[in-house]
């Protein structure tokens, strides 16, 4: 077809009256993507006092106060209070780190209006304007072009491929895309919301996120800490009762229990720990803009990764040309100034090298020595090379002027190849297995036209194999004289037939150094990487293989091919090292939902608007910083500041040691309740003639005033070296193992020396048991060397924490300073605690005596030395090295299979 075609007539459009565009403004309204209405920050405040855990410790102040307890619910709802709004800025600070969705249409177009041309705001389109368009502008509207010459149109922001699409006259160019070569006009058909653009941004906005696995878990633990507290609370009601006190205080004392067993500072200790594996995954290139997605990302166990700029540099060379002349190796890494050959036949490589160039559309600019690539990598390569090689130019190599082609073929994923006709010559170049077959001849450093027997394909199959073998993109290079005068049309079944084969370019993009290793480390790690990306097959394959992504049995599949039955789809997806290509919105949504439907946590990577829909339904969103779009980004829960695969790694990473964390805090908080209710446990097994070690008042001080720095602490540990060494478990973070260390050593050893400490005081002052109850001075001696005990346990406590398999003074006393703030600080607040008059005597305790405090002492190895043992056996049993303890946590959207947990404390 003749693409210049009507293109009088169509230019001759006056457009629309200024008064007509300024009536259909109103009437049709902006030209914008409709925006979400934002959530108020007062109800996002709001919900941080409003979910589960919050509501359970509004009842229970409640319950305190109508116990005739004001002092715990005064403290309680304070815990309330802090919890909220320390999660509220925490994640607005996620929030306001990342970017935030920008208008993506240009802000000045111009159009024709009253028979002339005007620069307007993108805003101030209308249905039937006429925009014209040049090279390098981006589509403000949906259009349909009236002018198109040369006209191709990058529509990867659509649809994924980065092939620049050509168009001609009556064919739709979609806003959002680019103007990538040419001059067009279009007739405005659709603006705002009604564009494709919108469309796939609406789709991207109804996709709910589901709820991440630790969120999950925490409403499993809330549950089951609720549960325990009231059953406890019911218990003791009922004990109290059989002792003989009265109805109205054995309610209050029940209430005084449950309320005392809530662990009031795990959602802090949580939050913490989510923001501060959020800041070290910044510091690693990685910026989080939800914090519960820290932990989704140690619970990764797919990837499904784009290609460019993530696998690779993005930056394209040739290194390889062959011609029937000879094979040639082509130096400097093709970004110098100069190309340096090694071999025979340069003239047939420069040959080559310009018909190539001749069907490509990207350009490469010479800066400050180097070549820059400007559109397609592949392409610009090309483009350099054809400068680099040229001889005698006024430049000294640089860039000589190229004809305008009168067509364009585009590449289409049926053929794999793509031509462009300059005068009577046409140029084409695509995959060798294209291509060769259309060749009826082998062109000369003359000019010369040579048919082809066999043999000569049979050598040029044999070479592409040979360049493959090195992991380079093979392109082969044709060329054909076309009868009739220059501009004439041609179909394109018979122009790209009896071609003449100019040779074999060989491309290598190099990819990352990261990438072969951070590949490694997620199979270690028991991650299963898939590339999805929207470019045809065989560049999807090639980059795969050169990276090392395709797995052995090398499935490749492409969108338009893909199986309707979800069952058959699902069962090739999920493996290591699949290729999806060609692939729609749509169907990229698809794949996600279908991995997931595997019981798999999904993490999805993407750049472009097409890619929007599906981040949003990953359980792991990832966005490119550099290379990617403001929906894509906002769609995303995590956005790789430079593109690389490797930085996902290392968050996923710092997202297991995160969870590694919360299952080191949370042993810590479980084993200072099981300590906390001995004492009322001994109480009522008494029938209350064995005083009551602690108090409901004392317990919260240890909760809240010396267990929460610690805790904190725990939160802020570095991954151990193991952290990527093991396949993920599928456990809960509450598992087995975890509730062995909690409730059958250390919380019973703590227990056994509280009690220990507390006796010998009683003892030690005259009372025996079944006596009455001595002086109130002892009591609180007695009470304050329980308390003293529990605080120096726990001090004990924090360190055996620090690992599941390794004992303290292995992993170092110093390596987290953080702790060792914290425990000075514990003791700090141990003495203010003791022996501030006022608050002693609120709490009812006082000074231990030196008996009491020998034993409480005695705390610190009688811990560590049973943690040792107990890590001891666990590692002879197991046979596991630290950083490869047990992992839990439930599957995705509690299956209860198929998710990732990761390695316990």
């Amino acid at each position: 077809m003749n693409p210049a075609a009507g293109q009088d007539s169509l230019s001759a459009l006056a457009g629309l009256s200024a008064d007509e565009a300024t009536r259909r403004l109103k009437q049709f309204g902006a030209n914008k993507l409709p925006e979400p209405r934002p959530v108020p920050g007062w109800r996002r405040l709001l919900a941080e006092f409003t979910h589960f855990f919050a509501i359970m410790l509004w009842v229970a102040a409640v319950f305190a106060f109508v116990a005739g307890l004001p002092e715990l619910g005064i403290a309680v709802v304070v815990v309330i209070v802090v919890n909220g709004v320390f999660a509220y800025i925490q994640q607005e600070r996620a929030q306001h780190a990342a970017a935030k969705l920008r208008e993506l249409l240009p802000a000045m177009v111009s159009v024709r209006r009253d028979s002339r041309v005007i620069k307007v705001h993108s805003t101030e389109l209308v249905p039937d304007d006429v925009v014209v368009l040049v090279a390098g502008d981006r589509i403000p509207a949906d259009l349909r072009l009236a002018v198109a010459a040369s006209c191709e149109v990058d529509e990867s922001m659509l649809t994924g491929e980065s092939e620049a699409v050509s168009k001609s006259p009556g064919d739709t160019a979609f806003g959002g895309t680019f103007l990538v070569n040419g001059q067009a006009e279009g007739v405005v058909s659709v603006t705002g919301g009604q564009t494709r653009l919108a469309e796939i941004a609406a789709l991207t906005g109804k996709v709910e996120a589901p709820t991440s696995p630790l969120a999950l878990e925490l409403q499993r633990i809330v549950r089951i800490i609720a549960t325990m507290a009231l059953g406890i609370g019911a218990l003791f009601f009922v004990i109290s009762l059989f002792v003989g006190i009265s109805w109205r205080d054995a309610f209050l004392f029940a209430i005084g229990v449950a309320v005392a067993l809530v662990p009031e500072g795990l959602l802090p200790t949580v939050t913490l720990s989510l923001a501060v594996g959020a800041q070290r995954m910044a510091k690693r290139n990685a910026l989080v803009r939800n914090l519960q997605a820290v932990e989704t990302l140690g619970s990764t166990t797919f990837i499904c990764t784009d290609k460019t700029g993530t696998l690779t540099q993005n930056r394209m060379n040739v290194v390889e040309v062959w011609t029937p002349a000879g094979l040639l190796t082509v130096n400097g890494q093709g970004y110098g100034p100069e190309a340096d050959i090694a071999g025979d036949g340069g003239e047939a490589a420069r040959q080559l090298s310009v018909a190539a160039r001749a069907a490509s559309v990207g350009r490469a600019v010479l800066h400050e020595g180097r070549w820059i690539a400007e559109g397609d990598p592949m392409e610009a390569a090309i483009d350099a090379l054809a400068a680099r090689l040229a001889a005698g130019l006024p430049d000294g190599g640089g860039h000589a002027e190229q004809p305008t082609p009168s067509h364009r073929f585009a590449f289409d994923p049926r053929r794999l190849r793509e031509s462009a006709i300059v005068g009577t010559t046409l140029y084409v170049k695509g995959a060798p297995e294209s291509v060769i077959p259309q060749c009826a001849g082998s062109g000369t450093a003359t000019g010369a036209r040579v048919p082809v027997p066999d043999p000569e394909q049979a050598r040029a199959r044999d070479m592409v194999d040979e360049m493959a073998s090195h992991g380079l993109r093979v392109l082969a290079v044709a060329q054909r004289g076309l009868p009739g005068p220059p501009g004439a049309t041609f179909r394109l079944e018979d122009a790209e037939t009896g071609l003449t084969l100019l040779g074999l370019m060989g491309l290598h993009d190099p990819p990352r150094a990261e990438v072969k290793v951070a590949l490694a480390a997620a199979r270690d790690a028991g991650i299963k990487v898939a590339m999805v990306t929207g470019d045809h097959a065989f560049t999807a394959a090639a980059i795969a293989r050169e990276t090392g992504l395709l797995g052995p049995t090398e499935t490749v599949l492409q969108g338009p091919d893909l199986p309707e039955d979800d069952a058959v789809l699902a069962e090739l997806l999920d493996r290591d090292g699949v290729v999806v290509s060609r692939v729609t919105p749509e169907q990229k949504l698809r794949v996600a939902r279908l991995l997931q439907g595997r019981g798999h946590v999904l993490a999805m990577t993407g750049d472009g608007v097409n890619d929007g829909p599906a981040l949003q339904q990953a359980d792991i969103g990832v966005a490119m910083g550099l290379s990617g779009t403001d929906v894509a980004r906002e769609a995303a829960d995590l956005v790789l500041l430079d593109d690389d695969f490797a930085t996902i790694i290392a968050a996923v990473e710092q997202g297991r040691a995160t969870y590694a964390n919360i299952r080191r805090f949370l042993t810590y908080h479980l084993t200072d309740n099981v300590a906390e209710l001995t004492p009322f446990v001994i109480w009522a097994l008494s029938g209350g003639s064995f005083p009551l070690a602690l108090g409901v008042l004392q317990i919260l001080a240890l909760d809240i005033g010396t267990d929460l720095l610690p805790a904190l602490a725990l939160g802020s540990e570095a991954p151990s070296k193991g952290t990527l060494k093991r396949p993920p478990e599928r456990r809960h973070l509450m598992d087995r193992a975890l509730m062995f260390r909690v409730f059958g050593l250390l919380g019973p050893v703590e227990a056994v020396m509280e009690m220990t400490a507390y006796t010998v005081v009683l003892l030690g002052a005259g009372w025996r048991l079944g006596a009455e109850l001595p002086p109130a001075d002892v009591l609180m001696a007695a009470s304050g060397a329980a308390f003293t005990t529990v605080v120096l346990a726990q001090l004990a406590n924090a360190f055996a924490c620090r690992s599941a398999t390794v004992p303290p003074w292995r992993l170092g006393w110093f390596t987290n300073r953080l702790l060792l703030w914290a425990v000075l600080a514990e003791l700090g607040l141990l003495c203010v605690f003791l022996f501030l008059g006022p608050l002693a005597t609120l709490l009812g305790q006082a000074p231990p005596t030196p008996g009491g405090l020998a034993v409480a002492l005695a705390a610190i190895p009688v811990v560590l030395v049973a943690d040792w043992l107990y890590k001891i056996v666990r590692h002879r049993r197991a046979g596991s090295a630290d950083g490869a303890g047990p992992r839990g946590g439930a599957g995705p959207r509690g299956t209860g299979t198929g998710g990732t947990r990761v390695q316990s404390p």
